[in-house]
């Protein structure tokens, strides 16, 4: 029989000793920087350097967090894509805003967007989509995204279906009920563990004359 032992989480701790983040080393702009960090993360062989939690809320303001994957990124903002009837897009409908986590512990770095939503357009949407293996446009299909289910089968009967649908079609088209969103930022903020507890906090803030470069107390 094997025996298992409780963690004492007071006494779990990590020293952060990995690297530090000076202003003279930031990009010209935060989605440079973040483009920067999210090719170092993934040159350095972290699993889905492109994964960020995803956090929402409701009208009443109760939040909700999830993890999805960055599909773009430019100055316009980040994008990624979902099922527009989930509940995430319900909640980012209602108060058009979302802040974003990507946590590379590996590396000892997480970066913060925070900004409003915008729906990613039609064509944008498209390239993507034409990008995505056909195993998952399926499945985008067959989804109903964040709606309870009786069981396993039911949505293992729904992809059976859309693939029977489609089995004949050299290529699928986007459902109308999936897209893209965008994150707007007004901030962008960029952490790097230091020790002691001393982190460098750097933050990209949009005010009335442009981007502004702030540092923030760990």
């Amino acid at each position: 029989m094997t025996e298992t032992t409780n963690i004492a989480l007071p006494a779990m701790r990590v020293s952060y000793e990995s690297g530090s983040l000076t202003e003279a080393e930031l990009a010209g702009t935060w989605h440079e920087q973040l483009q920067k960090w999210l090719d170092e993360a993934t040159n350095a062989g972290l699993p889905e350097a492109n994964a960020f939690v995803l956090a929402t809320a409701d009208p009443d303001g109760h939040p909700s967090s999830r993890t999805v994957l960055a599909k773009g990124l430019d100055a316009r903002g980040l994008v990624f894509f979902t099922n527009y009837t989930s509940a995430k897009s319900h909640e980012l409908m209602a108060t058009r805003y979302a802040s974003a986590t990507f946590p590379w512990f590996a590396m000892q770095r997480q970066a913060h967007v925070r900004g409003t939503v915008e729906k990613v357009g039609a064509a944008e949407t498209a390239a993507y989509w034409a990008s995505r293996p056909k195993g998952s446009q399926l499945g985008a299909w067959a989804s109903p995204q964040s709606r309870v289910v009786a069981g396993r089968s039911t949505l293992d009967s729904a992809l059976a279906k859309i693939e029977r649908q489609f089995e004949n079609s050299e290529k699928v088209p986007v459902p109308p009920h999936w897209g893209g969103w965008r994150i707007q930022p007004e901030t962008v903020e960029f952490w790097q563990g230091r020790q002691d507890r001393m982190h460098d906090r750097l933050r990209f803030r949009l005010g009335r004359d442009g981007w502004e470069i702030e540092r923030v107390a760990p």
